[in-house]
């Protein structure tokens, strides 16, 4: 039977081999971090690499110590590192522009420019285009697509948008492509629309009563352009559905992988538990788990010295005990979570301890790459576990 590979060495060979490394799991968890943490090491290594993040905040740009980035890939400059990467590594960063990737499926998709300039200056596409939900998620997925493809990068990676639910990357394509399904909402729409043209003939007394109140809530003006918008997708849905597939696939194949961020809570393990058994049942090849902010045990650490001993008010000595202690319970709570975790999935966790400050520039993102690839003296025991 071959020898159980660490994590460490696991990730370590995903950042070595495979094309495509997602970076999953709920908002606040470190999520972006990490993704530039592995992409920067893999670029040292010698890879040409591409991160690219889906949160519309300036986290990436600032873990990176960059003021902003676009939409376009930017060439991080590794030079001011003490020691240069391999040869041919490289690292690009960017930010998703989640209208601007709408658009260009639109206009891949219709079948004419008379089609495109339909949807792209409906006024409803036009607010929705971005703030749909799902619409981020399904991007993403069709921005990994196109970058896959690019020679430019042997391995993209991938932060997913920040979500409630880190589920919520690989569920949500589906509901929005299961919106723009016309057939669910033609039935409401083409008896009083047409071509996106008002019909106020309605056949029944059932229907008219419909109109009317859709009329006093929502408008005429708000119901037509909704009807122009689905009248024009119809040409596109197919399109949308096989690129969603394509997707999934990639996702599925081997050269990808999915690197799941948690934090050290009961509640946030227990939702990395349950993402790992969806990826499981969706035959998604699964990495790494990284629990970040982990809390160690003071009284672990401590190393006896014999040099004498400082004198502390009694007052002092009990504050500094019950700090001790709730820093050992907190730990302790920590450390049965993240053993079940182990205990359930059969995975070792990668853990990586709470940071005194945010990372702000290369330097720190090399210093929490060397975390990932190390950690905490301090492991957790699967015999801990509470069941």
């Amino acid at each position: 039977m071959a020898p159980r590979l660490s994590p460490a060495v696991t990730l370590e060979r995903a950042l070595a081999g495979r094309s495509i490394l997602v970076a999953c799991g709920s908002g606040g968890v470190g999520k972006t971090t990490t993704a530039a943490a592995l992409a920067l090491r893999a670029a040292r290594s010698g890879r040409r690499v591409l991160v690219c993040t889906i949160d519309p905040s300036r986290r990436l740009a600032t873990s990176l110590g960059l003021n902003h980035l676009s939409g376009r890939a930017r060439p991080i400059d590794l030079s001011r590192l003490a020691s240069p990467p391999a040869r041919g590594g490289a690292l690009w960063a960017m930010v998703l522009d989640v209208k601007s990737t709408f658009d260009a499926l639109v206009a891949r998709y219709t079948p004419d420019a008379a089609a495109r300039a339909r949807i792209l200056g409906n006024r409803f596409y036009r607010h929705v285009s971005a703030a749909l939900a799902g619409s981020h998620e399904y991007m993403a997925m069709e921005k990994l697509l196109e970058l896959r493809g690019d020679e430019r990068w042997d391995l993209v990676v991938l932060d997913t948008p920040p979500t409630r639910h880190a589920l919520d990357f690989l569920e949500a394509p589906e509901r929005l492509v299961d919106f723009l399904d016309t057939s669910v909402l033609r039935w409401f729409l083409r008896p009083y629309f047409v071509a996106g043209r008002l019909t106020l003939k309605v056949a029944t007394r059932t229907g008219a009563l419909a109109l009317r109140m859709a009329d006093r809530f929502l408008g005429l003006q708000f119901l037509q352009d909704l009807s122009e918008f689905f009248l024009a997708f119809e040409s596109m849905y197919d399109g949308f559905k096989e690129r969603a597939t394509r997707v999934h696939a990639l996702l599925r194949d081997a050269s990808s992988g999915f690197v799941m961020v948690a934090g050290p809570s009961p509640l946030a393990l227990e939702e990395a538990l349950y993402f790992h058994r969806r990826l499981t049942e969706k035959a998604m090849p699964f990495v790494a788990f990284v629990v970040n902010r982990v809390h160690t045990d003071p009284a672990r650490e401590v190393r006896s010295r014999r040099r004498g001993r400082a004198e502390v008010a009694p007052e002092l000595a009990a504050r500094l005990a019950d700090t001790l202690r709730e820093q050992q319970v907190l730990a302790r709570v920590e450390r049965r979570a993240v053993a079940r975790l182990e205990v359930d999935t059969r995975v070792r966790p990668i853990l990586v301890p709470e940071l005194e400050q945010d990372v702000h520039d290369l330097r720190g993102l090399l210093e929490f790459g060397g975390l990932l690839f190390s950690g905490p003296a301090e492991r957790p025991r699967a015999a801990a576990v509470a069941r």
